[in-house]
């Protein structure tokens, strides 16, 4: 149903949808509407879809004034604008005052490409991850994103949606069962665990083949909700395999890795090695290029595999 259709096509799809069905949504815009696929919301629902400008700092507070009545916005821009451009907004006029704003950041990381180091947003989630209050979601594909709107509708508090704009290998069938705090065991394994996220799950499917050949199991678990973490799916998982590796698209530090460290050191430590942006700023460049600089590719998650089951051993 959704191969070959762009995560911004199903998202400005599913929030109209949803906007039909309940008249507080409301979607707010940094000039970016176009570019996000959120732009025919305007001609549906103009007396709910706004274009704040390049100005997503007030974007931010509009939308904490909104919801202060009743409203449920969204607000949406490339991910490094909805994240550490307006980091005080989002603490102060929306997670401290615990207002059920809904943040849609896109093009996450690498997937930035030609837009470069500037539009590369390596720091968002450990900075959203440390203000309280937050929730932090990150799809893998179309079909994720769609099952799971309607739900982030329904929670009542402040979700940062981490998500691509164009599309996405299909990883979840459609009668897939979303829950926002539960990861998905995607594949079972008894050697190594391979923590993943967005799309670094085809990376971590792609190693776990080749890694099979080798003959080791390798089980994978789709941190789709990085905050807060599914404590339960982290440890059962360690305590299985007895050794981790995280795939994130990301820095190392904040993200990913670091909320499942913070678990492991505290409940079954195990080795753990970590694929992802090693502390560096972007670059213009295409995808295929970038996971290769940074090391993100499946065979890099492959050698990282064997060398925290060699440590285990």
């Amino acid at each position: 149903m959704y191969e070959n259709v762009e995560m911004r096509q199903v998202l400005g799809n599913v929030l109209e949808e949803l906007m039909d069905k309940d008249e507080r949504i409301v979607v707010i815009d940094a000039d970016l509407a176009k570019a996000n696929g959120t732009l025919n919301l305007r001609k549906k629902f103009p007396e709910r879809a706004f274009d704040i400008g390049i100005a997503e700092q007030n974007m931010a507070s509009v939308a904490a004034g909104m919801a202060a009545y009743g409203f449920i916005p969204f607000i949406c821009s490339f991910t490094p604008f909805t994240t550490r451009r307006i980091c005080d907004q989002i603490a102060i006029s929306i997670a401290y005052a615990k207002r059920n704003v809904k943040i849609i950041g896109t093009d996450p990381g690498i997937t930035a490409e030609l837009n470069g180091g500037t539009h590369m947003s390596m720091e968002d989630i450990g900075v959203i991850r440390s203000i309280p209050n937050m929730v932090i979601f990150e799809p893998v594909d179309a079909v994720q994103l769609a099952k799971a709107m309607p739900k982030i509708v329904e929670y009542d508090g402040v979700v940062y949606i981490r998500t691509l704009r164009k599309s996405s290998p299909i990883i979840f069938s459609d009668d897939y069962e979303f829950d926002l705090f539960k990861a998905d065991t995607i594949r079972e394994g008894k050697d190594v665990t391979l923590f993943a996220a967005g799309i670094m799950v085809k990376e971590a499917l792609e190693a776990a083949d080749i890694l099979k050949a080798e003959g080791i199991e390798a089980e994978i678990i789709n941190i789709h909700t990085i905050k807060p973490i599914d404590r339960e799916a982290v440890i059962t998982s360690a305590k299985k395999t007895g050794a981790v590796v995280t795939c994130e698209n990301h820095n190392v530090m904040g993200g990913l890795k670091s909320a499942v460290a913070e678990v492991l050191i505290e409940e079954c430590p195990v080795p753990l090695k970590a694929i992802g942006v090693q502390d560096h700023f972007g670059e213009v460049a295409k995808l295929d290029y970038l996971k290769k600089k940074y090391h993100m590719t499946a065979n890099d998650i492959v050698e990282a595999a064997n060398q925290v089951i060699a440590k285990k051993r």
